[in-house]
């Protein structure tokens, strides 16, 4: 199946995305509390590249909450869930019923994740989520698990509210996702869907070393 991209690479979907959201930010009629710099949250690796386009347009922070799917040894390509660093855990419907193959699934995909946010420690910010405006945000979102496991996390801090921010997403979860979050921002909500990567012309894998660096940019603007 053709299909025609909508996004050159992530750093085109991160500068669309910025502007819809800054535009949004400025719009909305504030508390004062609410006025302080907000605090974007990346999905390593491949939201990074995107979600540094926004913190520097913000002018904020930005951090990262590592979310690694579930899976079977033997079937790596269902997702059957996500856990976080910290341990937040979301299930889909293929959720095992066996609690020792639950526990060993989910061991492995947290020490992953764990691995994944040691990596990229040297480059976030200490932040506090406490009371602020987070915006979490992906190259895009095709089943929601880890972006839902992630917003599970965030919202353990107490931020006064969360926005979910994706270039990319699937229309039959945009209801889901939007109950999920205080706002909701996908710029496309193509069909038929497939994966995310159909709608990049370029969709490289992100390697550690690119993630580490746009979490480094932000000492140009902070």
């Amino acid at each position: 199946m053709s299909s025609i991209p909508i996004f050159r690479d992530r750093t085109d979907a991160g500068e669309k995305l910025a502007e819809v959201i800054f535009s949004d930010f400025c719009q909305m009629s504030l508390t004062t509390e609410w006025m302080i710099k907000p605090i974007v949250y990346g999905l390593p690796r491949g939201g990074l590249p995107v979600a540094v386009t926004i913190a520097r347009r913000l002018g904020c922070p930005l951090s990262v909450v590592v979310a690694k799917k579930i899976t079977l040894p033997d079937n790596p390509e269902l997702a059957l869930g996500a856990v976080t660093a910290d341990g937040c855990i979301v299930w889909s419907r293929h959720k095992p019923r066996n609690l020792q193959v639950q526990k060993a699934i989910i061991e492995r995909a947290r020490e992953k994740a764990q691995s994944q946010l040691e990596c990229l420690s040297g480059g976030k910010p200490e932040v506090i989520p406490l009371g602020k405006l987070v915006i979490l945000v992906d190259d895009g979102i095709a089943t929601g698990m880890t972006m839902i496991a992630a917003l599970k996390s965030i919202k353990w801090h107490k931020p006064n509210a969360v926005w979910i921010s994706v270039p990319v997403a699937p229309p039959e979860l945009i209801k889901f996702l939007a109950d999920c979050c205080d706002r909701l921002i996908v710029l496309e909500t193509p069909q038929p869907f497939l994966s995310v990567s159909r709608f990049y012309a370029e969709f490289t894998q992100v390697e550690t070393e690119v993630a580490l660096a746009c979490l480094q940019q932000q000492t140009e603007w902070l």
